[in-house]
């Protein structure tokens, strides 16, 4: 749907219902420059309620304009009313933050190794390297410092942030990013124990990082011992992620910060890992399922499974589990004074049995 770009003038609210096929309630006679929170905005700014607790923050918010949901809030605010306020948040953010333009060409400082094939208008920065055999597709860019290895393809308008490492073989697909200081492709973690002694396993396959993924800063994803690590379309990680050798994630999963994967798991598709999740080798999880922050997985995982905890157990055991975890000290009481009169109540059946015995 075509509306204006950002421009110094900016644009009306009605303009950007259009954009993300919303509803406009009420006047806002103000131009709109740019997106903000509820408490921060100011005027020719929109911003966004989605949740219930915000609602007293909805009057007092100084911005032009609020993204809701339906029931719509009562509000003498404009507001713009849409099916999922936050997509539309998202949408209107995009709008206003068109990418950056990079200046197509390879700079002088850039290391080209022989048998490379560079697309057109590439933008690929000073102290790049590209080893040999590289494949570089159109509207790449190489930010400073990237260390793209021998055969590594990377595919059309991907992004690569400085001081990334794409090791050895590692293939790239379209309009992927991968943010400042990840290293795609480092060994597997792979020994065979001989005594106290580790003999390493060399780890001869590759990464695959599939169309239109998203990797986070300071990602570490191993290459395979044997075949591929691979990360399907829409794969999005966050910081600190580690994926393990031959770990196989599949199509619009979620790796929020620090998740931690061990060798050879394979994770469905629509997948969440929430923050800090540890997940053990060789396991499976199902697609469209949920582990929340904290938790670690011992053992596969249904599809739509929602699970907590240490071992990751149902989402619903984990909360019976953890409220009962809080009363722990006053049922270690409770059961200390029935064991108290237990032994109170064994005593006096001992003694009673003892005097009925001398009465005989």
């Amino acid at each position: 749907m075509k509306v204006p770009l950002p421009s110094p003038s900016g644009v009306s609210l009605e303009d950007l219902a259009r954009l993300v096929g919303g509803e406009v309630q009420g006047n806002c006679p103000d131009l709109l420059f740019g997106v903000s929170s509820l408490g921060q905005a100011g005027k020719g700014q929109i911003t966004f309620l989605t949740s219930p607790k915000y609602l007293p923050d909805l009057e007092t918010t100084r911005a032009s304009a609020v993204i809701v949901g339906r029931p719509v809030p009562p509000s003498a605010k404009p507001l713009l009313i849409t099916a999922n306020p936050y997509l539309a948040y998202a949408r209107i953010a995009q709008f206003f933050s068109p990418p950056s333009v990079h200046p197509s060409g390879i700079s002088p400082l850039a290391r080209v190794g022989a048998d490379c094939r560079i697309g057109e208008g590439v933008s690929i920065y000073p102290f790049v390297y590209l080893g040999d055999g590289v494949e570089v597709e159109k509207g790449v860019v190489l930010l400073p410092g990237v260390y793209v290895g021998d055969s590594v393809r990377i595919g059309e308008d991907s992004i690569v942030y400085p001081n990334v490492s794409l090791l050895f073989g590692t293939v790239i697909g379209k309009r992927v990013i991968i943010h400042s200081g990840s290293v795609i492709g480092s060994d597997g973690f792979g020994f065979a124990q001989e005594g106290m002694n580790q003999v390493k396993i060399p780890q001869t396959g590759l990464v695959q990082i599939d169309d239109d993924c998203e990797i986070g800063a300071n990602n570490t994803i191993d290459r395979a011992s044997l075949g591929r690590t691979w990360l399907k379309k829409g794969v999005k990680t966050d910081n600190q992620v580690h994926v393990g050798h031959n770990v196989e994630v599949g199509e619009h999963t979620l790796l929020i910060a620090q998740v931690g994967i061990s060798g050879s798991v394979t994770i469905g598709k629509g997948v969440i890992l929430a923050g800090q999740v540890g997940v053990i080798d060789h396991l499976s999880i199902g697609d469209e399922a949920r582990v929340t922050g904290k938790s670690g997985v011992i053992q596969s995982i249904p599809a739509k499974a929602v699970v907590s905890g240490y071992p990751a157990m149902p989402h619903k055991t984990f909360l019976r589990s953890s409220a009962l975890f809080q009363r722990l000290p006053e049922l270690a009481k409770r059961i200390q004074t029935l064991e108290n009169r237990i032994l109170g109540l064994e005593a006096q059946l001992k003694k009673e049995k003892e005097d009925h015995g001398n009465e005989s």
